[in-house]
């Protein structure tokens, strides 16, 4: 596929002109004009461009990719070697950060609540970030716990009391920890994320609302993963999804 062609479909598949980030997204460093191998992973770390080009891929595609605001502009040390594998190789970098969240199918959000079995009935918080639902039936928060542990494969950090009943969830993939706040006014009974910050102990406490802390990483691992599969299936590329581990 062309990379130009590539480029433009991404970017409208996610409409990535509507969101205010913090990031550049689309073509973030240009490589080689023909892909026909695309890796996919969370973040462009050294690791994963490394494991990419022993691939063999002509692009990467991640959640997580580089020039974020306020970060320093020189081009040295870990910055150096990024770039300068990509450059040297010729390697295509897409990345896509808001609008890999917010996708209604393919995204962050929409796929962690795909593997939980979860639909997203309505969206809060700031640019329709965070999602929610209401469950069927009321669960635990001990259930709802071995629930989300089982399906990203780590124990999340819980806040709230084990015997709680829940009904309504919300959640927001990453370090969306800031939409607690914005959770409980739209009615959550439990909200789930990737981070934790100091002041979530005291707003669950006191507002009855569970809160868990499933990993930054491990919650957004499905939306590049659907969009790969996503590419795979509707053009002739080949796609591998690398998983460099991070406990974070």
């Amino acid at each position: 596929m062309d990379r130009i062609e590539l480029e433009l479909y991404l970017n409208n598949l996610l409409e990535s002109a509507r969101f205010k980030d913090y990031c550049p997204n689309g073509l973030q460093v240009e490589g080689r004009r023909r892909v026909e191998k695309i890796a996919t992973g969370v973040t462009a770390s050294l690791a994963f461009l490394e494991a990419a080009l022993e691939w063999g891929a002509d692009a990467v595609l991640v959640h997580h990719g580089y020039f974020w605001r306020n970060e320093p502009a020189q081009i040295t040390g870990r910055k150096y070697r990024r770039l300068k594998a990509l450059l040297a190789n010729d390697l295509n970098l897409f990345a896509y950060h808001l609008p890999l969240d917010s996708h209604p199918e393919l995204g962050n959000n929409a796929q962690l609540g795909a593997k939980l079995g979860w639909i997203g009935e309505k969206r809060f918080g700031d640019q329709d970030l965070g999602w929610m639902t209401t469950l069927p039936m009321p669960i635990t928060l001990a259930h709802f716990s071995a629930q989300v542990e089982q399906t990203l494969g780590r124990v999340p950090l819980v806040l709230g009391d084990p015997d709680w009943e829940l009904r309504h969830v919300a959640w927001c993939t990453g370090a969306a920890q800031g939409f607690f706040d914005a959770a409980i006014e739209a009615g959550a009974d439990v909200f789930l994320t990737g981070e934790i910050s100091e002041p979530i102990t005291h707003t669950s406490a006191e507002s009855g609302v569970a809160f868990l802390a499933a990993g930054h990483h491990a919650t957004e691992r499905f939306g590049v993963q659907a969009v790969g599969a996503h590419l795979a299936e509707a053009f002739d590329i080949e796609h591998l999804f690398i998983d460099i581990h991070n406990p974070v």
